[in-house]
């Protein structure tokens, strides 16, 4: 076994692997040392056994890459196979005859994709590994009652070390049918993450470029990263098996999933939401789809360096909450609605009082003065429902500087126009909507839902009049969220909301790479409201607003 390095330069070198383990990074006390600038000291380790390698990562900075996905645990290196540590890239190469290693070497550095026969060999290799956590899980099941398990607070290492001992000790009875290519010790992860964790999505969780995980079926999970959605190659051993996630998550921030209510909304400790939905509603089996938040939130300056916006429109909007304009964030599902939300809301001031509300909470605003209500499903009966729309009248006697809406979706976009428009300005909430326009069609439609009999014409004075700022943001074919609209709402001619784009995002093309191409634009047209930020001492520069100004 052998690997080639391949340099930036294009310069090649063999490394002959020997021994059963190997360490790579940049310092001299690695077997294989490498002097990229991206790569850590000690950066990824090799673990050769049964003339197989496996390489994990060492908790790099810059991560290991293999195959194009960041390792997040130790992985099997398939013959042909391409790992990425920096500006390197490495192909292993299984040597079997040395008088040939010149021809072979050839070969697979003309063709280094896998082989077919490898890929076969170990997808058997994993559905062998899934039948023997089957067999262990089941045993472990026998002798704990792992759904009486409680996770007392000061406890769960107790827990842990009892369910860990039982595993092992299934393990060791099971010595002769395990082969010896496999790892124990993460066997017994897997078994232990199965048993009392999340499964298959602990390691996705912790894997921060993951961003969604979409469990469709037992054996097919889907991830996105960078925007991308990719299949990942781990699976749940049963639909009991996700059955029993799903009631870890919804169990402690007590919710419910049953055939009377086969689908819910729940978060995770992270904050990370959550949708669960489940037979007879979901054809295929249990269903889970979690968006995952990051660990430290987002700040304006972060999305900026992400290209959602630039600096203008950031200076814009900054200036928007300081003069407590009421502002609508607008976009299609997975579109960054909700961190544009929490980004936004850090402008507000630390010396003023935030109530948000939400259906699963999810903002993790800076500010100290918060009050954060969460609604709440009906209770097994069917009674105890506690609706957004209940939040908001709620909050309306809590003596709010500001009322935060997670999102705007039913009757409850009444009550907010009301608070609006009666001294709570300066308010924030998301709506789902493709356009500016649509926004106002989407508030016309909830303000309906809410049961009021109101004429067509005075909804629209109570939105024209309580919605200040709209902000359209989208999700690109590339995957990268853009806000591509900042709409003021500047009134109405007869029975019609007047609107103008302050800036928008112009696309000009798709580069080589698959990129959007395109820049932010102010339109030249001057906010209806600046004379009044005049008069208030808050001065805005004038050429922000200047017409084909653009920034990429």
């Amino acid at each position: 076994m052998r690997i080639i390095i391949k340099e930036a330069s294009g310069k090649e070198k063999v490394f002959e692997l020997e021994g059963e383990a190997v360490t790579i990074g940049r310092e001299k006390d690695c077997d294989l040392m490498i002097s990229d600038p991206r790569a850590s000291r000690h950066h990824a380790g090799l673990r050769l056994e049964d003339n197989q390698v496996y390489i994990k990562d060492l908790g790099s900075g810059n991560g290991t890459y293999l195959d194009g996905e960041k390792l997040v645990e130790e992985k099997l290196w398939l013959s042909g196979t391409e790992v990425k540590i920096g500006h390197l890239s490495m192909v292993l190469e299984d040597k079997k005859d040395k008088d040939e290693k010149t021809e072979v070497r050839q070969v697979d550095m003309q063709a280094p994709a896998s082989n077919p026969s490898d890929k076969a060999a170990s997808k058997d290799k994993v559905n062998q590994l899934s039948d023997i956590r089957i067999k262990i899980h089941k045993q472990l099941i026998q002798r704990i009652d792992l759904k009486s398990l409680t996770f007392e607070k000061g406890k769960e290492q107790e827990v842990r070390n009892r369910t860990e001992k039982a595993a092992r000790g299934i393990i060791k009875e099971m010595d002769g049918s395990i082969p010896k290519r496999v790892n124990i010790e993460d066997l017994v992860k897997d078994v232990l993450d199965e048993a009392l964790g999340l499964g298959p999505l602990e390691d996705l969780l912790k894997d921060d470029d993951v961003t969604e995980i979409m469990v469709n079926r037992k054996d097919q999970i889907y991830i996105e990263k960078k925007g991308k959605l990719h299949l990942c190659e781990k699976t749940f051993t049963s639909d009991e098996q996700v059955m029993a996630v799903i009631e870890r998550i919804v169990g402690p921030i007590g919710r419910r999933i049953d055939e009377s209510m086969p689908l819910v909304d729940a978060r995770l400790k992270d904050g990370s939401r959550v949708n669960a939905i489940i037979p007879p509603l979901a054809l295929k089996g249990p269903s889970i789809t979690i968006r995952k938040f990051s660990k430290t939130p987002f700040t304006i300056d972060d999305l900026i360096g992400f290209g959602t916006l630039n600096k203008d429109i950031a200076k814009f909007l900054e200036i928007c909450v300081l003069s407590r304009k009421n502002i609508v964030i607008s976009g299609g599902t997975g579109s960054g609605k909700t961190t544009l939300l929490n980004v936004v809301s850090s402008f507000i001031p630390q010396g003023e009082r935030i109530v948000t509300i939400e259906d699963a909470a999810e903002l993790k605003l800076p500010q100290e003065h918060i009050v954060s209500l969460e609604a709440r499903p009906p209770n097994i009966e069917g009674k105890g429902a506690i609706a957004i729309r209940d939040l908001v009248k709620n909050a309306l006697r809590m003596r709010p500087d500001r009322i935060v809406i997670g999102e705007c979706r039913g009757g409850e976009a009444l009550d907010m126009l009301q608070a609006m428009n009666t001294g709570h300005d300066g308010s924030l909430t998301t709506a789902h909507a493709n356009s500016p326009r649509d926004v106002l069609s989407r508030l016309e439609t909830m303000v309906l839902m809410s049961g009021m009999d109101l004429p067509v014409r005075a909804i629209r004075e109570q939105v024209s009049s309580a919605i200040n700022i709209i902000v359209q943001e989208s999700r690109l074919s590339d995957g990268s969220r853009r806000i591509i609209a900042v709409t003021e709402v500047t009134g109405m001619e007869g029975e019609v909301i007047t609107l103008q784009d302050i800036f928008v995002f112009k696309q000009t093309g798709i580069g080589q790479d698959g990129k959007v191409q395109g820049a932010f634009a102010a339109t030249g047209n001057i906010p209806s409201f600046v004379p009044q930020l005049e008069a208030k001492g808050m001065h805005l520069d004038m050429k922000m607003f200047e017409e084909k100004r653009a920034e990429k």
